[in-house]
């Protein structure tokens, strides 16, 4: 048995302790709004927070996270997370939409520890996560719109 708290919520799962948390978190817990991409940590759109810091579900497994907090798309909240979801939302930064979970929660761990991110601070913390749609760009254009915004 493992307990995880996602999003606030102790989870008692009776699941093996190797599984990796992405299907944790979409087949047992039932919150499909975090993504499966690659499969071996390489694209983002598994990022979840562990502890506030952006991680990848798809390659952690659960066994690595019992205990601490886990926080998914879903319960993305607070001024910070508010503040990237309506830069999102204002600049239709989306195009199919399949990166953004990752993106969102990558950006909000970066404004959280950096209200003034340089290009190149927005570049280091989003370089592991991948658009398919190349929406690059309008995602960085995001980024500095949801920092003005927390100012």
């Amino acid at each position: 048995m493992i307990e995880l708290t996602i999003n606030g919520a102790v989870h008692r799962l009776d699941i093996d302790p190797d599984m990796p948390l992405l299907w944790a978190i979409r087949d047992h817990v039932g919150l499909t709004g975090t993504k499966f991409g690659c499969g071996i940590a390489q694209c983002g759109a598994c990022t979840v927070h562990i502890d506030g810091q952006p991680s990848r579900a798809c390659s952690l497994p659960v066994s690595a996270v019992a205990g601490q907090a886990i926080t998914t798309i879903e319960a993305a909240s607070g001024p910070v997370a508010k503040a990237v979801q309506a830069a999102w939302t204002a600049l239709d930064v989306p195009q199919c939409g399949y990166c953004q979970s990752g993106q969102v929660m990558a950006t909000t761990a970066l404004l959280e520890a950096n209200r003034k991110p340089s290009d190149a601070d927005i570049d280091a913390a989003l370089s592991g996560n991948l658009c398919r749609c190349a929406t690059y760009a309008r995602i960085r254009t995001a980024v500095h719109t949801a920092a003005k915004a927390l100012a």
